[in-house]
């Protein structure tokens, strides 16, 4: 006689199906939890960067640099197949602002920008990659745009202002901003 689900065929596929699902989500589980440390020591980092560009106007290699080899360990340990995604972004996100910097410096014969800015986003370009820099230094230019407007418009009112024309908006917050923003999708499916 015919049995269209034969008992033991049926366990022996489910058992299967049950182990490499179990498999599976170990698996992924682990590689959650690896990420982990990785993406408290990128939002710590962050967020040391933005209180000390708001409070010192200052952007410290003990901060960036940290930034920058945690997101080269990230992908070398974690996704050694996207890091050469990451070190094409550090190396285009400390280009690109090195050359508006330079550039900026010699047709006005001062600083723009600092440095730190620089680092900071060859280290955005390393844990976002290459290819996001471009959204995320416009979202960034937007936000201080706005900050920027805000503030004169803050200033116009006949408040005083700690930012205007003589002590400049730092751009590190907009930067974290635009890279929390731009990159959480990033950080989230490299982890899956």
């Amino acid at each position: 006689m015919w049995d269209p689900f034969p008992e033991n065929a049926f366990c022996a596929e489910w058992e299967r199906m049950s182990i490499v699902t179990q498999c599976s989500s170990i698996i992924a589980g682990s590689t959650m939890l690896a990420a982990l440390p990785f993406l408290l020591c990128y939002s710590g980092l962050t967020v040391a960067l933005c209180h000390q560009d708001l409070r010192h106007g200052l952007l410290p290699d003990r901060y960036t640099c940290p930034l920058l080899w945690s997101a080269l360990l990230f992908y070398l340990c974690l996704a050694p197949h996207q890091l050469h995604d990451a070190v094409w972004g550090a190396i285009a996100g400390y280009l690109s602002l090195a050359a508006i910097y330079w550039l900026y410096r010699g047709i006005r014969g001062y600083e723009g920008l600092g440095y730190g800015d620089i680092k900071y986003l060859a280290a955005l370009g390393a844990w976002h990659g290459w290819r996001l820099l471009p959204q995320l230094v416009l979202v960034a230019s937007l936000l201080a745009g706005i900050a920027w407007a805000g503030a004169g418009l803050y200033a116009s009112c006949g408040r005083k202002s700690k930012w205007g024309r003589s002590n400049p908006l730092p751009f590190g917050p907009f930067l974290a901003a635009a890279g929390f923003w731009c990159g959480w999708q990033t950080l989230a499916n490299l982890t899956l």
